[in-house]
Order: structure tokens, then C-alpha cells, then sequence
């Protein structure tokens, strides 16, 4: 008969001591190998790094900055996503706990509601509130999913404002949600409507942060610099940008800018990057904003890290990663 003979000589294992000072891995002990079998390469263990990401994500963020902040989301350019990053932003921040306040200020083109799932329910706007037919309470519309999360419609669709409405009425607005009897919100996001006419300038007058939404494209690179100007010289210093519709096979193929070119150009602080999602229209036509989908989505999942950030008053980074061999040339996605 053939006697097996095992290949691996067995070798006393090392006592482990608790007590002891020494390491658990003694440098004098050296297991054998056979000639024809390899070393295996060390464990690089990974627990830790896995647990700080858990700790990092199960705790509530830390306010930073006076409340309430007043934000004001704009781009210059129509279209780039600005009433979806107010909607997903805003319950993003009421879904970690923080008590906000969605206004409206575009002026008759008001979609706000659409996005919430709301239209049914506003029956007062600001309007009302200023010619004293209603109380500012009425006016607010409280969401029946978070009920921390408010919104406020300037006007109703197809209405003119009254000539004295601009910037000082919306001021007195904000200081009205300041002393309000039910306590102050911790955050007053506006959704800025398009272009930088007098409705962008009324939108931004009580703001004290910004947040520019653009796309990778020229155009709407352009708008976003020069709305950019418009926001410094009104006093805003503190702006983030993020980055909508952004697709990495395109970035890829060398057919569209990249994160870091954006922020190259633009030179502001990097809130967030949402990936290009088909699941943006259904939710829309659905009234269902993407941070509340399960299983969430990619543009869900960045839209909640975004808010993070506005909490905490932080700002991510563009990586840089090199293509394959063949292409040249350094491309960014997101990360940070």
C-alpha cells in the first residue's frame, strides 16, 4: 500500500498570551513551505477602515453655522436641476433630523410642489400672507411624510407679484420664520428661478450661502461664473457648486468635461456630484423625490451625501483617476 505522507510538516504553533507585552507574531517563529508552494502575502486586515465608515454614517452630522442658515440653490441656466436638488436637498436634511423650510420663488412657474407630491395642498402663498388674507402658518404646507420639512409657495401659477414684492418683502419673510411661535427652522432653502433678472435678485437678498448647480457643458458653465460674480458682490462669500448629469462613459470618451475641469474652471468648493439617472423623470412625474426610493438610487444616494456636507458646511474633492493605457490624459469622477 502507498503511505501518504503530508506534504506541510506540522510545526508547534505559538502560544498566545494576553497578558504578555510581547507581539502576537513572534519574528523567531518561521513556518516551512514546500520548495514547490509559495508564501502566502500577509492579510492586510480591513475592519477598521470599514467600521469608521459605519461610525461615520450612523451618527447624526453636527450644524455648523448659526441657525437658521439661509440657502439659496441657483444656477443662472434653466434646466441644470435646481428645483430637484431643492427637493431632494431639503428632505435629505429633514430625514437627518433638521427642521427645514422650502421656499418657492419662482414667480409663476412654480414646480416646487410637483417634485413633493404638495400641488394639492397650497391654498395660501406669500402673496396672501402680505395682503393679509391669511396667517404665514396657513401658508406653510407641512409634508405627511417628514413633518419637519415645510413648504412655502411665493405665488400661484399664472399670477403676477405686486409691484412693491422684491427683495425687502423677502427678507421680511425670512425674519417672520425666525420669530415664528413653533421655533426657528434650521434650514431656509429657496430655489433661485432661472436667470439673473429681478426675481434672482429677490431670491438672493436673504440668503447668506449658495449653492450653484451647473452641468458639465459650456453653456451652462458660463451662466455659472457669471452668476458666480453676481453672488460675491452681493455679499454671499460662502458657495459651493454641485455638479448634475454627470456621466462617466462620456468623461471616458473624452465627450464631456470632467468633475475637476468644473472645478478648475469655476473655482469653488465641491458640495457634491449626481450621476445621470433615469429615475429622475419617474420620480418626478411621480411626485416622489429620489432620496425617499427603495432600493435608493445612485442620484439619491449623492443628493443625501450633499446634504451631509451642507450640515457640516464641507466640501468633497474631485479624484483624479488615470484611463487605461491606451487613452491619455487624466479624467475625474467623484469621490472624496
Amino acid at each position: 500500500m502507498l503511505s501518504l505522507q503530508n506534504p506541510f510538516p506540522t510545526t508547534p504553533k505559538p502560544s498566545l498570551n494576553l497578558n504578555s507585552s510581547t507581539p502576537l507574531f513572534s519574528t523567531t517563529f518561521k513556518p516551512h513551505f514546500p520548495n514547490t508552494l509559495k508564501p502566502p502575502k500577509p492579510h492586510k486586515p480591513h475592519f477598521a477602515t470599514r467600521t469608521q465608515s459605519l461610525l461615520q454614517y450612523n451618527r447624526k452630522p453636527q450644524l455648523a453655522g448659526e441657525t437658521p442658515r439661509v440657502v439659496v440653490i441657483t444656477s443662472g441656466k434653466g434646466g441644470v436641476g435646481k428645483t430637484t436638488t431643492t427637493a431632494n436637498v431639503g428632505l435629505s436634511l429633514a430625514r437627518l433630523g433638521f427642521s427645514v423650510v422650502a421656499i418657492d420663488a419662482d414667480v409663476g412657474l412654480r414646480n416646487l410642489d410637483l417634485l413633493l407630491g404638495l400641488e394639492n395642498r397650497v391654498n395660501y402663498t406669500v402673496v396672501e400672507v402680505l395682503n393679509g388674507d391669511c396667517r404665514l402658518d396657513q401658508a406653510l404646507v407641512r409634508d405627511k411624510r417628514w413633518s419637519n420639512f415645510e413648504l412655502l409657495c411665493i405665488s400661484k401659477p399664472r399670477s403676477k407679484l405686486p409691484i412693491g414684492f422684491g427683495g425687502k418683502a423677502l427678507v421680511w419673510l425670512v425674519d417672520a420664520l425666525k420669530s415664528r411661535q413653533e421655533g426657528s427652522p434650521d434650514f431656509i432653502i429657496i430655489d433661485c428661478p432661472a436667470g439673473i433678472d429681478a426675481g434672482f435678485i429677490t431670491a438672493i437678498t436673504p440668503a447668506n450661502e449658495a449653492v450653484l448647480v451647473t452641468t458639465p457643458d459650456i453653456t451652462s458653465l458660463r451662466d455659472a461664473d457669471r452668476v458666480t460674480g453676481l453672488l460675491e458682490c452681493d455679499g454671499i462669500r460662502d458657495i459651493k457648486m454641485i455638479v448634475n448629469r454627470v456621466r462617466t462613459d462620456m468623461i471616458k470618451g473624452e465627450d464631456m468635461m470632467s468633475v475637476l475641469d468644473v472645478q478648475e474652471m469655476l473655482g469653488l468648493s465641491l458640495l457634491g456630484v449626481i450621476p445621470e439617472d433615469s429615475e429622475v423623470i419617474r420620480s418626478t412625474n411621480r411626485g416622489y423625490p429620489l432620496v425617499l426610493n427603495k432600493p435608493p438610487t445612485l442620484a439619491g444616494l449623492a443628493f443625501e451625501q450633499a446634504a451631509w456636507r451642507l450640515v457640516e458646511q464641507d466640501s468633497m474633492k474631485a479624484v483624479m483617476m488615470e484611463e487605461e493605457p491606451k487613452k491619455r490624459g487624466f479624467f475625474s469622477f467623484f469621490g472624496g
